[in-house]
């Protein structure tokens, strides 16, 4: 069926569509939805972080060249497709990658260079704070940030007039309001889930921890406002659509949906905002985010806390390591073809070794792999070296190899899983699984609905990405003055009739990863004196 390109002018013309733009690691993205929420027209941006002072940062010029660069090219590709001038789109929403440290100061001057979610830098308050609230705060969270320039002393603090993310000083900068949705938000502070409101009890206490420093500022008073997935978030300024779109060409006056944060828009692009629903994203790294019935019972420091766009809370567990070491050994076998001169194809090799772990023992025949190319925070690695091992007697043969080194993919992650799944009870329906370890057809979804004994499904459109996720909720604020809520409408407006492949746990392959994740637990000494003998 080809795309009725009329229809799609029109609806161009007429501002019936959505822009979604997501500030990735490595690229920025946009991405324009049309009346089906489909995507008709896309343009990115490659950037990287750079280390400066041994901060990671991007400069504010990085920032706002990228995205006029990003929206530059989505403007010409709907020129290129539909011949046509992009002047408006019906809703606009940005999202970034979560977390890190913006601070302004009353003059809305940047007091020190960006500091992204990937510096670990904030050991110390991230101790302190999880103690103060008996709530899981990780380094990369912005009131960590925040607390570790009040411990060193840093003479910016007393500055400080409004602390944002990367998504919300965007935003604030093309529409004037200080806002965030609140899945963003729940990476900058922890939320009250029953007010959906940054946690008022856990502010007090931190003005009363940081009272003695007489800093002129309170914590709510330097705060963005919280907003919900349907609320208005501002609309953009004549000085925000210059920002934009260096061509002059696009029009003020467009409303803004809250800015969201990564992990939110990896939900609602996999259909995963609903209770008892979750993701799974594996590829160089992997996380799982299952969306809770209720709080858990106590703190841990394997699991994050975040919600969805609608203030839903729920459990990340975030590794560092997936699937580096697994296309290593790929590589290896394609250097081995190609010194007999085989000719062979990438994909068919990830296809063919990846179906020979099917053909595996169970528990992988008494084999014990770590994939620990970096350090592995759930189980205590700062550094890592990758390696397997075999006693004399383990059944050594391709098969179980390969299905080894997929274990070990999400060895860590189960670790995790099992705290919410095993200790907490949580209950999952379907999960959805995203990302390169799923791209060889039932190889990765087998194994990770035997890691999480749930049903897996894996969806055609999941590639979509961030960015076609924030042009969701850019849709749906414009969309659901009826009131319908965001699930029902990603449901029944944007997946209906694209549920994907689901496949359910085999009881024989959950039995074998619960004795591997045994035997992986008991190996973990190996791995460290590894890290110790091999500097």
């Amino acid at each position: 069926m080809g795309i009725d390109k009329d229809g799609v002018k029109a609806a161009i013309e007429s501002g019936k569509t959505a822009l979604g733009i997501e500030f990735g690691s490595t690229r920025i993205k946009a991405v324009l939805v049309g009346e089906d929420n489909a995507p008709i027209a896309s343009g990115s941006h490659d950037w990287e972080n750079r280390l400066e002072n041994n901060i990671w940062t991007y400069s504010l010029d990085d920032i706002w060249t990228g995205l006029q660069d990003c929206y530059t090219k989505l403007a010409e590709d709907v020129r290129g497709k539909y011949g046509i001038t992009l002047t408006t789109v019906g809703a606009i929403g940005f999202s970034a990658m979560m977390h890190g440290y913006m601070v302004f100061d009353k003059d809305d001057n940047l007091l020190v260079p960006f500091r992204t979610w990937r510096n670990t830098i904030t050991g110390e308050a991230s101790e302190q704070l999880t103690e103060l609230f008996q709530y899981n705060i990780p380094q990369r969270w912005s009131i960590a940030h925040l607390y570790q320039a009040i411990l060193n002393g840093e003479d910016h603090v007393k500055d400080i007039v409004f602390q944002t993310t990367l998504a919300g000083y965007i935003h604030w900068k093309l529409t004037g309001v200080k806002a965030l949705g609140v899945g963003e938000a729940s990476g900058m502070f922890p939320i009250d889930i029953q007010t959906k409101q940054f946690d008022e009890a856990m502010i007090r206490k931190f003005d009363e921890k940081i009272a003695d420093k007489g800093f002129a500022w309170k914590l709510e008073e330097i705060l963005p406002k919280v907003l919900l997935a349907g609320d208005a978030a501002g609309t953009l300024t004549e000085e925000g659509a210059k920002l934009l779109d260096v061509s002059g060409n696009l029009k003020a006056g467009i409303p803004l949906c809250p800015p969201e944060g990564d992990a939110g828009t990896g939900m609602v692009a996999t259909n995963s905002v609903a209770v008892r629903t979750g993701n799974v994203s594996a590829g160089t790294s992997v996380f799982a985010m299952i969306v809770l019935e209720k709080e858990l019972s106590k703190v841990y420091e394997e699991i994050d806390l975040v919600t969805t766009p609608t203030g839903n809370l729920v459990g990340m567990v975030h590794c560092n390591n997936c699937t580096s070491d697994l296309n290593a050994w790929v590589n290896l076998f394609k250097e081995f073809a190609d010194s007999f001169g085989i000719e062979t194809d990438m994909d068919k090799l990830f296809g063919t070794l990846y179906n020979k772990a099917l053909e595996g023992d169970s528990d992988c025949g008494g084999l014990l792999a770590y994939n620990y190319f970096s350090g592995e925070h759930i189980t205590g690695f700062e550094e890592g070296r990758p390696m397997i091992v075999r006693t004399p007697d383990s059944k050594f043969n391709l098969a179980n190899f390969m299905r080894a080194n997929l274990f070990t993919s999400l060895g860590a992650l189960k670790i995790g899983l099992d705290i919410l799944m095993k200790k907490e009870n949580v209950k999952v329906d379907n999960i959805f699984g995203h990302g390169g370890l799923f791209k060889t057809k039932g190889v990765g979804q087998k194994i990770m609905a035997a890691a999480m004994n749930a049903s897996v499904s894996v969806m055609e459109t999941a590639g979509e990405g961030g960015a076609w996720g924030i042009a969701l909720l850019a849709a749906y604020m414009k969309n659901c003055a009826d009131g319908e809520a965001l699930d029902d409408y990603l449901a029944n407006k944007v997946f209906a009739g694209s549920e994907g492949v689901s496949m359910e746990p085999d009881a024989e392959d959950v039995k074998g990863f619960d004795v591997f994740i045994e035997r992986y637990k008991a190996g973990l000494p190996i791995e460290q004196a590894a890290v110790a003998s091999l500097k």
